[in-house]
C-alpha cells in the first residue's frame, strides 16, 4: 500500500502533491516539506470533527476580563490592561529595552497571580543580576530553556496566570527540522503558544526580534497569529522610549506609551511634552512648537528647520521625524501660493527629541519653521501653531482642538495660531478667545503674515 503524503511550504503553507524546488506561493527555494495525510485532514494534523454553527444572538455575552500590569503607560497601549487568554507580541531593536520592560511588568503582575518568565537567551543567574540592578520584586518564577516541550511541561506544572517568553525566536520544537529562529520553527512555536493561551486562559507576552528594516523577524504569520503587536521605539542616543501599538484586537492602535531609560530600568513619563520641546523658551528663527495628537494624548513637539545656501548643483532635502514627501509638499505649496521660493537652498528639518510625527495637523508649524529660517525671523515667544495645509493653500481644520489648547496652556503657552474654521466652530465666546490670544487663519499667505508680524 502506497503511503499518501503531501508537501507543504514552511514559509507560507502552500500545499502540493509533489515536491517542488521553488514554492509557487511565496517564491522561496527548497522550502517544501513532506508530511503524511492523517485521516484525510491537513498534513501532519488530525482531522477535525464537525463544526457547530451557532446564531450570533445565541452566543452569551462574555465579560471582558483585563489584568492591569501595574505600568500605566503599558496599560494605556494595551487598552486598559492585558485581556485573559490574549497573546501580546513586543518587538523592537536590540538593546531598546524589551526584556527590561517585561521584567518590570512580570514583577508587577506577580502581585495578582503566578507569573512564569521563560528565557531562552539568558541564564537564571543573569536574570537575577538584572533584577537586582532594576530593584524589582523577585516574586515570579524563572525558567531558562530553549525546548518548547520543557516550556509546556513547566506551564502545565505551575499553572501560571501570565507567561513571558523571551524570545520566541530562541525556542524550538524537537520534532521539526531547522534551527531555532527559522521560519518553520518560529511559526510552529508561536502557534503552539497561541493555542496554549486560548485553551488555558493564560496571558502570554512574546518578545520578538526585528530585522534591519525594523519589521518583525520571521514570517508575517507571526503578527497575524497574536492578538496584540507592540513596538518599542527609540534612539539609543536618547534616553526616552515610545511604546506604540500597531495591532490590538481589544483596544485602539492609536495610543502610545512614553518611557525614560534610567539606571533602574524604564520609568514612566506622565508629561511627555517636556521631552519634545527645548528647555530654552526664548524664540529662535526656524523653531516652532506644535500640538500633535497621539491617540487620545496631545503632545507638544518643537519642529526645527535650517534653510541655507547650497554648495551643490542639487540642493539637499533632509528630514528627521517628518516624512520627507510631506516636507516636499509644504515647500511646493509655499512656492505656489505664498511666493516663497527655496530654489537652490538646502533644507534640513528635525522634530526635537527624535519623535516621529505622522499627523497632518503639524503642516502649518512645518511651513512656519521653514519660512522663519529662510527669512531669519523668529515667531513670538510662547506661540503654538496648529493646522493642516491643503494643496490649494487653504488651512484646514483639525480634530480635538480643545485638548491641544489645554496641553499648551498647561505648559505656559499663551498665543495660538490655528485654522479659522476651528476658531469659529469649536470655540465659544469672544472673552475666551481673547483670554487665550487665539489667531485664526484661512490660507497660507495670511498665516505667514499673522505669524511673522
Amino acid at each position: 500500500m502506497v503511503k499518501k503524503a503531501v508537501f507543504y511550504c514552511s514559509g507560507c503553507g502552500y500545499e502540493a502533491y509533489k515536491w517542488l524546488g521553488r514554492c509557487p506561493g511565496c517564491g522561496g527555494w527548497n522550502t517544501m516539506e513532506e508530511a503524511p495525510i492523517q485521516g484525510g485532514g491537513k498534513p501532519g494534523r488530525p482531522a477535525a470533527g464537525p463544526a457547530r454553527v451557532t446564531s450570533l444572538k445565541e452566543v452569551p455575552p462574555a465579560a471582558e476580563s483585563r489584568l492591569a500590569t501595574g505600568i500605566i503607560e503599558l496599560d494605556r497601549v494595551l487598552g486598559g490592561g492585558a485581556v485573559a487568554g490574549s497573546v501580546v507580541l513586543v518587538g523592537g531593536d536590540p538593546g531598546i529595552g524589551k526584556s527590561t520592560l517585561l521584567l518590570q511588568a512580570a514583577a508587577k503582575l506577580a502581585e495578582a497571580g503566578t507569573v512564569l518568565y521563560a528565557s531562552g537567551e539568558e541564564s537564571q543567574h543573569q536574570i537575577k543580576m538584572r533584577s537586582q540592578r532594576l530593584r524589582i520584586a523577585e516574586n515570579f518564577l524563572l525558567l531558562a530553556a530553549t525546548d518548547l516541550a520543557q516550556l509546556l511541561e513547566a506551564v502545565y506544572a505551575v499553572k501560571p496566570r501570565v507567561l513571558v517568553v523571551d524570545s520566541v525566536q530562541s525556542f524550538y520544537r524537537q520534532d521539526l527540522d531547522g534551527v531555532p529562529g527559522s521560519v518553520a520553527q518560529v511559526r510552529e512555536v508561536a502557534a503552539e503558544l497561541v493555542r496554549l493561551a486560548k485553551e488555558n486562559n493564560i496571558i502570554v507576552f512574546l518578545i520578538g526580534h526585528v530585522t534591519k528594516e525594523g519589521v518583525m523577524a520571521g514570517p508575517r504569520l507571526l503578527e497575524h497569529l497574536v492578538d496584540c503587536v507592540l513596538y518599542l521605539e527609540g534612539d539609543r542616543y536618547h534616553s526616552f522610549r515610545i511604546l506604540r501599538g500597531v495591532k490590538n484586537r481589544f483596544g485602539s492602535t492609536n495610543e502610545i506609551g512614553v518611557f525614560m531609560m534610567e539606571e533602574t530600568g524604564l520609568a514612566e513619563v506622565s508629561n511627555p511634552s517636556h521631552l519634545f520641546i527645548t528647555q530654552n523658551r526664548n524664540s529662535a528663527a526656524g523653531a516652532v512648537v506644535t500640538a500633535s495628537m497621539e491617540g487620545t494624548r496631545p503632545l507638544l513637539v518643537e519642529i526645527q528647520s535650517l534653510v541655507t545656501a547650497s554648495n551643490y548643483p542639487s540642493p539637499r532635502r533632509t528630514s528627521a521625524g517628518i516624512d520627507l514627501n510631506r516636507v516636499a509638499l509644504i515647500l511646493a505649496v509655499l512656492e505656489k501660493h505664498a511666493g516663497i521660493s527655496f530654489l537652490g537652498l538646502d533644507t534640513f528639518v528635525n522634530a526635537v527629541g527624535g519623535v516621529r510625527l505622522v499627523e497632518t495637523a503639524v503642516d502649518l508649524a512645518l511651513a512656519f519653521s521653514l519660512v522663519s529660517s529662510l527669512k531669519g525671523k523668529e515667531l513670538p515667544a510662547e506661540t503654538v501653531v496648529i493646522g493642516e495645509v491643503g494643496l490649494t493653500g487653504e488651512i484646514r481644520p483639525v480634530s480635538r482642538i480643545r485638548q491641544r489648547l489645554n496641553e499648551g496652556i498647561k505648559l505656559g503657552f499663551k498665543r495660538f495660531i490655528l485654522p479659522r474654521a476651528n476658531l469659529d466652530d469649536d470655540l465659544d465666546g469672544k472673552e475666551k478667545q481673547q483670554s487665550l490670544r487665539l489667531a485664526g487663519v484661512a490660507d497660507i499667505k495670511e498665516a505667514i503674515r499673522v505669524a511673522l508680524s
